[in-house]
């Protein structure tokens, strides 16, 4: 099974091994939010696609698709009825530039163009 890591400059913020890993939190779920699952514990830090929530306000994530509480298992299908997670967001950060170079040989083109993705940062408060 492969393991998806979230790295930025050189730190870990949040992994799902670490998460299996450490001692069974007494609270897991796995949310998804643009696009992308993510395993998630009360207090973890969490960066994500984009949202437009100013610094300290509540986010809230409705499409739970696990959670596991007090080792009882709940699973959707695909979505959890009921299920949420709350989390305060943490502000925003932009990711380091991506380049993006084009070049045609023999025709004397080429163009370079470059892009920066914004994240937002998260922190979980309830599940």
């Amino acid at each position: 099974m492969a393991v998806a890591k979230k790295v930025t400059k050189n730190k870990v913020l949040a992994s799902s091994e670490q998460v299996l890993k450490n001692e069974a939190p007494d609270s897991l779920a796995i949310i998804k939010t643009g696009g992308k699952q993510y395993i998630v514990t009360v207090g973890m830090k969490l960066e994500v696609e984009k949202l437009n929530k100013a610094l300290g306000e509540e986010v809230v994530f409705d499409e739970v698709l696990l959670v596991s509480k007090n080792g009882e298992v709940s699973v959707g299908a695909p979505f959890i009825d009921g299920a949420r997670v709350t989390a305060i967001s943490e502000g925003e950060k932009r990711m380091r530039k991506v380049r993006i170079v084009k070049f045609k040989s023999k025709v004397r083109y080429h163009k370079t163009q470059g892009h920066r993705q914004t994240k937002s940062v998260v922190t979980i408060k309830t599940i």
